[in-house]
């Protein structure tokens, strides 16, 4: 099992593959059979790292200049969390969505699963809602209160 300096070091490795477009680097921290979680994208089934890989160019296609900053990780056993933020601007299509021009920054999370020392499984969410309104697809939620 690595250690959780070990892992941090995976995460960060991962964090600037996907920020450098370099995807060839995720085959060092991730498992080929690695298997993605997420309700938020359901027509992407990732099954495999060369999956995973689809989906990051498929979200490249949409936002070119996506930037994922990874802020917060906890590791604790075959498990670290991590708490990210993803900035990009929409300047192609993003499923049903025409792009907008428009940038949006969110918060997402997740959980990895680590099994032979790489990233096995990846359990992730965001909110849909905001990020479409930040681009323009939907109306801006009214305010509490």
């Amino acid at each position: 099992m690595p250690t959780s300096g070990e892992v941090a070091a995976m995460v960060q490795r991962l964090e600037d593959a996907m920020n450098s477009r370099q995807l060839h680097l995720i085959d060092d921290v991730m498992t080929e059979d690695f298997v993605r979680h997420c309700e938020a994208t359901p027509d992407f089934d990732v099954r495999s790292r060369e999956d995973f890989k689809d989906f990051l160019r498929s979200n490249t296609e949409s936002f070119p200049d996506n930037v994922q900053t990874f802020r917060q990780v906890v590791v604790e056993g075959d498990r670290a969390g991590i708490w990210c933020t993803y900035e990009g601007t929409q300047t192609g299509p993003l499923g049903p969505f025409p792009a907008s021009g428009r940038r949006t920054t969110f918060d997402f999370g997740g959980v990895f699963h680590i099994r032979d020392g790489k990233f096995a499984e990846f359990w992730v969410t965001w909110d849909n809602m905001t990020i479409l309104a930040q681009l323009g697809h939907l109306p801006a939620p009214e305010p509490a209160g």
